[in-house]
């Protein structure tokens, strides 16, 4: 079991459960290793801590709790950095940010591609101006 410092207190943890980000996330190219831990509170929410810095966590969300038809798929390229087949499981994620006005948005542009299987994520960038990096959340989650 490994343990490290952050602002969390002090997590244990073992090798096998690290997220690997072989690229990094975009603009942090020096952060590859994550641990994936739940919120302390009920919901749809999530913390990736960097194993790599521990003092950098992001809060992240699958967004298709808030918005169903946002569906993606890994191209060939995506899933061979992945290290999965076509039919290999694949999940977005969404960075989620909150505002100095506390108005909570998602990185819908940017989202991050996750593989189970493999334990490898991808940041990629859409190009599809139906996404924004700040996306508000809508009124009413949909369920």
């Amino acid at each position: 079991m490994n343990t490290l410092q952050t602002r969390f207190g002090e997590v244990s943890y073992d090798a096998a459960q690290i997220l690997q980000f072989p690229e990094g996330l975009i603009g942090l190219d020096r952060l590859q290793r994550f641990l994936v831990m739940p919120n302390r509170k009920e919901g749809p929410l999530f913390w990736m801590q960097s194993v790599d810095d521990p003092d950098f966590a992001i809060v992240v969300t699958d967004p298709t709790h808030f918005f169903r038809d946002y569906l993606l798929a890994p191209d060939e390229r995506e899933r061979e950095k992945l290290g999965i087949d076509a039919d290999g499981a694949c999940h977005a994620l969404a960075i989620v940010s909150i505002s100095d006005s506390r108005e909570i948005t998602l990185n819908l542009s940017g989202p991050i591609l996750y593989a189970p299987a493999t334990n490898r994520g991808l940041q990629v960038i859409l190009d599809d101006p139906r996404y924004s990096t700040r996306t508000p959340l809508p009124t009413v989650p949909a369920g």
